[in-house]
């Protein structure tokens, strides 16, 4: 895996001068430009046969996540592949192998997962506070289970009311109404990833700068941030508030054309599709008779 799904990200704010579309009383704002160290997409080159006769190791693992997605395809939920035991040598054969697509993953400082051109197989790297590398391994399924799960540890049960008055604020209370009255109704966090959801776009509400920092400050702050390229860029961050997401897409001028906020287990973008996971294992089984 090259270097890029190690660098930190740049934030860039949710609300805020900048982070909005043009405003519904006629104001003109500037945009957000998206974070620079969004991983790009790129097809990835599989080694030569005469190659991986040097790495068993690293060609073993290549099976054994083909045998992890199929499992997966077949109904038995997300596996994962350890690749922590691995050799420099070995590990570079299998970032060949897999190359980077189009999803990238920073939970906090410890937790970076990139998805592969395999849609469904993710590569997932845990850091300890020095940067050291803690595990390395594989996660076939929709989304990396342990970043899930992680997601909203100790996140809020709904959405708070800052207790200070503020000026301009008008359409905020009432959508925080709205969110608190749709958690509930969400189900198990963990049940169904991509399930039905509740989606408020506030690129189609008046609201104010202000509305939109009230809102930020009742949902909080979440420590994961998704970015994805799939249907051009966006951007997605947890929120503070358990099952709350923060969505934004841009143009290819990274201009903001979509500001929302999800109430699900996942938003959808983020997530590989069944159909997709079973072209994964029909696109892997493929590459791998190369080394057979």
């Amino acid at each position: 895996m090259n270097d890029p799904m190690a660098t930190p990200l740049g934030g860039g704010a949710l609300v805020g001068p900048g982070s909005q579309p043009t405003d519904f009383d006629g104001g003109k704002l500037d945009y957000m430009v998206m974070p620079d160290g969004m991983a790009i997409f790129s097809a990835a080159n599989v080694p030569e046969a005469d190659v991986a006769q040097a790495v068993p190791q690293g060609v073993a693992a290549g099976d054994a996540i083909l045998a992890a997605l199929t499992r997966v395809v077949d109904g038995a939920g997300p596996q994962q592949v350890d690749l922590t035991h691995l050799d420099a040598a070995n590990l570079a054969f299998i970032d060949q192998l897999l190359g980077e697509g189009e999803v990238s993953v920073i939970f906090g400082t410890d937790i970076q997962a990139q998805e592969s051109v395999l849609a469904g197989v993710w590569r997932v790297r845990e850091s300890d506070a020095a940067g050291r590398r803690r595990r390395d391994y594989v996660d076939c399924g929709p989304f990396p289970t342990g970043v899930v799960e992680r997601a909203f540890d100790g996140a809020r049960g709904g959405a708070i009311l800052p207790e200070t008055a503020r000026p301009n604020i008008f359409n905020a209370p009432p959508l925080i109404a709205e969110i608190n009255e749709h958690i509930p109704l969400m189900g198990p966090l963990m049940g169904q990833p991509g399930g039905p959801g509740h989606v408020i776009n506030l690129s189609l509400l008046p609201h104010t700068e202000e509305d939109l920092a009230f809102l930020d400050e009742a949902l909080g702050r979440g420590g994961l941030v998704i970015l994805s390229r799939g249907y051009g860029n966006c951007r997605i961050r947890s929120t503070g508030t358990r099952g709350c997401w923060w969505t934004q897409y841009f143009n290819s001028q990274d201009t903001l054309i979509l500001n929302s906020i999800e109430i699900c287990p996942i938003p959808q973008v983020a997530l590989a599709a069944a159909e997709d996971l079973v072209d994964s294992v029909e696109r892997l089984g493929e590459i791998m008779e190369i080394y057979r």
